[in-house]
């Protein structure tokens, strides 16, 4: 029992310290964020040439922290990803110990990769239908909250989204997922990625198919991966079967 309480709490503690680590480089890459939040801001505003407006002057801190924010998220996840490793490390295998190393890099990659693909062809290209909606009708000006609102909406979500191939292969190699169980939900799984299209976008149409649609591309893309991966680990466990036969 005294083992046991002792394991709990060495655990617990390896746990609190890898969460510290990754909270204290989190705060540094705000910190660095923040000084240069205004190289970032103009790097955000890509080809909007008109400044954008504030109906109050906490809003501009308000705006700064909000870019600082995600740019921190973005270079902690890297860290983050190798704090996990290395408190699971000791429960893996010699085998799992290099897969899940390699998917390290790749997820960090995939991550940026998610984001540059919203923020060049997602984001500008509904931004632009919109704005072409009622050109010849309104005004159009925007507000920094609600410009830097619909890129977080058209950006972030694809950061994310695109970790779902890498993470069905992990799954599938330590055989916590079977493709072809998922590939027979596939219409369920449609209308679950509709509606977190619906609830990430901004309200309305053009944006929830913008976001759904590579949703349900990336979904396609995971279980293809996945079988790729499950395949080969039956062919692995096939000569073991066979010397081995009950």
């Amino acid at each position: 029992m005294n083992d046991i309480k002792h394991d709990w709490l060495e655990h617990t503690g390896e746990l609190r310290r890898r969460l510290i680590i990754s909270a204290i480089a989190f705060l540094v890459f705000l910190g660095l964020a923040l000084v240069y939040v205004k190289e970032i801001y103009y790097f955000l505003m890509g080809n909007l040439h008109d400044k954008l407006m504030v109906l109050g002057p906490s809003d501009i801190m308000s705006i700064y922290f909000h870019i600082a924010t995600i740019a921190a998220l973005a270079g902690t996840i890297l860290i983050a990803a190798w704090q996990i490793w290395l408190f699971v490390k000791p429960a893996l295998k010699s085998s799992e110990r290099k897969i899940m190393l390699a998917y390290i890099p790749a997820l960090f990659l995939l991550f940026v990769g998610g984001i540059t693909f919203g923020y060049f062809f997602i984001f500008p290209n509904v931004l632009t239908f919109l704005t072409n909606i009622g050109n010849n009708l309104l005004v159009t000006s925007f507000t920094a909250d609600k410009y830097f609102s619909f890129l977080i909406y058209m950006t972030v979500p694809f950061g994310i989204a695109f970790e779902l191939p890498l993470v069905s292969m992990f799954l599938t190699t330590i055989g916590l997922m079977n493709p072809y169980i998922i590939e027979r939900l596939r219409k369920y799984a449609y209308f679950i990625l509709v509606i977190i299209a619906a609830m990430i976008s901004p309200p309305e149409f053009i944006s929830n198919i913008s976001v759904a649609i590579p949703l349900i591309l990336l979904y396609e893309i995971s279980v293809l991966f996945s079988k790729l991966v499950y395949n080969r680990n039956q062919k692995l466990l096939a000569p073991l079967d066979e010397r081995n036969p009950e």
